[in-house]
């Protein structure tokens, strides 16, 4: 091959390369990939990991919030970040169900799809930024670094009024939490892995008090009782003020298996810890997570994987949102996302 056509070949390789990420927009889906932005966005993941950092060192709440995004936004249809969107005049908006009491920091995703747009505008989903955020979550709180694929788009609306069918609540039966991770392909020790996120954060009062009131619930641990009742005097907490528990009082800022040592010893806060705990299905998982953080770790990382992937927009449905909680304006005839 002469040097003309060894020249030809080279820039014919480099538009390839350089085309793929538009190809992927225009018709060829590659799905979720591993890296999806190299091309498009080379920065993006070290972006969003960076902005965890920053914003986790000034606000150490944060780390949880991220984490709990994933779970709603993942576990309600798709990862499409329809959790973000805010209310208009014809829909609610998921983030203002009573299934989302207590979901905060939203602002703070915006500062990270912020930070992206000054990078690359219009490039980088907020559903992979739900996902991406949740996953350097855990790292920063002390958890497993878990290797996730990219490539989702952004859904247009919101989906409040099939929460309560997607989202299992705190103080439903194991059963149903089963269930409902089950029908996305989590399976008994997954499950199990992941309520060990009750590890960290904290539970409002209002989840708790009918476990205090009017008697206290006689499986609790007694010698845990009393710092319940101190930090839920009321029967019946106001829901806007901050009345809370710590899930874990030895390391409420650690992601670790100290947890399943707790539910054991019926210190668990939620009516899904004690039955986690004595479950016949689960108890075994319970077990052998609370003598292993390894064990915890690596059922943890698969199910984090799992749910991640739950059903996303990719290719050319959906849309990559200019602002995480404003759905773009309509123009022409766009392909619709999937019911």
């Amino acid at each position: 091959m002469d040097a003309k056509a060894l020249f030809f070949y080279a820039l014919l390789s480099f538009s390839a390369v350089s085309l793929r990420p538009a190809l992927a927009n225009n018709g060829e889906d590659p799905g979720l990939v591993m890296n999806f932005y190299k091309e498009s966005c080379p920065q993006a993941e070290d972006i969003i990991k960076e902005q965890v950092k920053l914003l986790y060192k000034r606000h150490k709440n944060t780390a949880f919030s991220w984490l709990r995004n994933l779970f709603h936004d993942c576990g309600v249809q798709r990862c499409d970040a329809s959790l973000l969107l805010d209310s208009t005049r014809r829909t609610l908006s998921e983030k203002e169900t009573d299934r989302s009491f207590g979901l905060r920091n939203f602002r703070y995703i915006e500062t990270i799809k912020e930070a992206l747009e000054r990078e690359c505008p219009g490039v980088v989903s907020c559903a992979d930024v739900v996902v991406l955020s949740g996953r350097d979550a855990i790292v920063s709180l002390g958890g497993p670094y878990i290797p996730l694929k990219t490539g989702r788009r952004d859904g247009r609306r919101s989906r409040a009024d099939v929460v309560e069918q997607y989202l299992p609540d705190h103080n439903e039966s194991i059963s149903i939490v089963l269930e409902r991770f089950g029908a996305i392909g989590i399976d008994t020790p997954g499950v199990v892995a992941l309520l060990g996120s009750h590890s960290v954060g904290r539970t409002h009062c209002v989840k708790l008090v009918h476990r205090l009131y009017p008697e206290v619930d006689p499986v609790l641990n007694p010698d845990h009782v009393p710092h319940m009742l101190k930090k839920c005097p009321d029967s019946i907490p106001d829901p806007k003020a901050v009345q809370y528990v710590r899930n874990d009082r030895g390391t409420p800022m650690i992601l670790d298996n100290n947890y399943y040592r707790n539910i054991l010893d019926n210190k668990g806060l939620l009516i899904v810890d004690h039955q986690l705990a004595n479950d016949k299905r689960t108890k075994p998982y319970v077990k052998k997570m609370a003598k292993s953080q390894d064990y915890f770790f690596k059922e943890f990382s698969r199910a984090i994987t799992i749910l991640s992937e739950n059903n996303p927009l990719t290719g050319t449905k959906g849309e990559i949102r200019k602002q995480c909680n404003v759905a773009n304006k309509r123009h022409g005839h766009e392909e619709e996302e999937e019911p």
